[in-house]
């Protein structure tokens, strides 16, 4: 690791060691944001590595090819930043930066009292790729509480954007910021207190349900495919098919949850590509419904003039 004008730069950094997935090629270049200064200095390293931009957080849903890439990752490595606001006897304010883990955030919020993302447990993101991706479990959305987001822009640098003019759906999340890049770099929240007891039950009790039929502890990416309906599940259809737990080499659709890939052994992005175009395949032929990823896949091929959505 190097500095070139005092920011935290990651040379040929392996994809490995960054997506929950564990598998992945080589970027060319990390850069690391350690404090608010740093994001000024972005556009200048865009300029001149000339490689296409790509924002990581946890890595909990991405899925990166094999190789070298020609990819400047860029990570917010700054220490976790909350701020509590008491609002009245019930609501709480939160301030936090995206970088934070969603493990850890949980925690510290039911350590002090504060309660309203317990469904979120399990989910082994960071702060700002749940917001990115709406993040949901347990009919919760952390997208219900949010209140304004912090972004960053090339042109206008920091700035927040109130959750008026942010469009939510299922797994997906647009500021409204047109015809620019954009990153998430803080959230605020409106939470409520509850007692600390009672939340650390909540918690427990959504882990042992999830861990039940989810592979929490396992290399994976999270779903591979989003729901194609509410009252049908991509889930139900993968294992329809015959694929929970069906084998491509080192990667498996869970036998727990079939819209759950995992890396059983030095899986490699090629045998994952083809696990997804088999079971695409597959639940076409048989139901005539074409699944989209939900997962997102990195190829190294994204035009330098626009990030990959958010921050995962």
């Amino acid at each position: 690791m190097f500095g070139v004008n005092s920011m935290q730069t990651v040379a040929n950094p392996d994809m490995k060691d960054r997506t929950t997935l564990k598998m992945g090629g080589r970027a060319q270049l990390e850069l690391r944001v350690e404090r608010e200064s740093d994001w000024e200095k972005i556009p200048g390293w865009m300029e001149q590595e000339g490689l296409n931009p790509l924002v990581i957080g946890q890595g909990s849903n991405l899925l990166v090819q094999d190789g070298n890439l020609p990819l400047l990752l860029i990570r917010d490595c700054r220490q976790r930043q909350v701020e509590v606001e008491k609002l009245n006897e019930n609501r709480v304010k939160v301030v936090a930066g995206t970088g934070c883990r969603l493990p850890v955030f949980l925690s510290w919020l039911q350590r002090r009292g504060v309660s309203g993302l317990e469904g979120l447990v399990g989910i082994p993101g960071c702060l700002g790729g749940a917001i990115a991706m709406n993040a949901g479990s347990f009919g919760q959305e952390i997208g219900n509480v949010v209140k304004r987001v912090q972004i960053w822009t090339p042109e206008n640098g920091l700035e927040w954007v109130d959750k008026d003019s942010i469009q939510l759906g299922n797994r997906e999340f647009d500021p409204g910021i047109k015809g620019s890049s954009w990153i998430i770099t803080r959230v605020e929240l409106q939470l409520f207190f509850r007692d600390r007891r009672e939340s650390l039950k909540t918690i427990k009790e959504n882990y042992r349900r999830k861990k039940t039929t989810q592979p929490v502890t396992s290399n994976t990416c999270g779903c591979v495919f989003k729901n194609p309906d509410p009252e049908m599940s991509a889930g139900y259809l993968l294992d329809s098919c015959g694929l929970k737990g069906h084998v491509c080499g080192g990667v498996a659709f869970s036998d727990l949850h079939a819209n759950f890939m995992i890396n059983i052994g030095n899986g490699k992005s090629a045998e994952a590509f083809e696990l997804i175009s088999l079971a695409r395949e597959r639940v076409y032929n048989r139901f005539h419904m074409d699944l989209q990823p939900e997962v997102k896949v990195v190829r190294g091929q994204y035009p330098r003039d626009s990030f990959p959505t958010g921050t995962w």
